[in-house]
């Protein structure tokens, strides 16, 4: 099958970023993650899909570390998820980011800097050259409680991209853009896959994913029902939301 819509290329000889083995959590009796194994390599724009409530969340935070799974492991380029030294260079966004009212977004953005290690010069460079990807120069200096939620979106990716992480997740990075947000985001992206970042994307804007990503896992109730390359599971005549609303549907027979 030719590549449709030039969907991103997933290459052979990558090495392992992240390394899901057998991994559950628990909460009380709810398994809000079910055995769930799988890899992603460097350089590698992945989507986890799946409607609200399917497990997606709490994978990003058991990557974060920010719990702990209740059994199995997760390594992020060779060190456990629990090791401090395997979050230093990752850039996250999530879903519900908040940015102090009081804040401009310059504000934000270098304390965010200050918080990775950087002062002095250095924080106000590092600043610029997000404002720049994100295209806020000009509107940085302005308090954030007169942002709409795009611009403040648009804050919350150059925060993510500060220090030039290796890593990003980000979940629905797109939520309140207009179309040309989405498509700079989609070129940021591109951008940075280009580079050799690795890339966790959740989203619910699965005709964006599709352009965006490589491989694409779909959960639903903790579980993995699907994960391969984007161009291996959409087959002819369908979309990656064809193929998203026919396997929920199956799992709800």
């Amino acid at each position: 099958m030719d590549n449709p819509g030039n969907r991103p290329q997933l290459l052979d000889d990558r090495i392992d970023m992240i390394i899901l083995d057998s991994v559950t959590k628990k909460f009380g009796a709810f398994a809000a993650v079910d055995n769930v194994s799988y890899t992603i390599q460097k350089g590698e724009s992945f989507a986890l899909l799946g409607p609200n409530g399917a497990g997606k969340t709490t994978i990003v935070r058991m990557l974060l570390d920010f719990i702990k799974p209740s059994s199995g492991s997760i390594t992020i380029d060779g060190l456990p998820a629990s090791d401090p030294e395997s979050r230093k260079h990752i850039g996250y966004i999530a879903e519900q980011h908040m940015i102090p009212p009081y804040l401009s977004g310059f504000e934000y953005l270098s304390r965010h800097a200050s918080l990775i290690g950087l002062s002095g010069k250095d924080v106000e460079k590092e600043v610029d050259r997000v404002l720049e990807i994100v295209s806020m120069k000009g509107q940085e200096r302005i308090k954030s409680a007169a942002y709409s939620k795009g611009m403040k979106q648009r804050i919350g990716l150059g925060a993510a991209l500060l220090g030039q992480p290796t890593l990003l997740i980000l979940d629905e990075p797109i939520t309140g853009l207009d179309p040309i947000g989405i498509r700079d985001v989609r070129k940021i992206l591109e951008n940075l896959r280009g580079k050799g970042v690795t890339v966790i994307l959740s989203s619910h804007l699965l005709s964006e994913v599709e352009k965006t990503c490589e491989t694409a896992a779909i959960m639903y109730k903790g579980k993995i029902l699907i994960k391969d390359t984007i161009n291996a599971i959409v087959k002819d005549h369908e979309t990656l939301e064809d193929v998203f609303i026919r396997y929920i549907e199956h799992e709800n027979e």
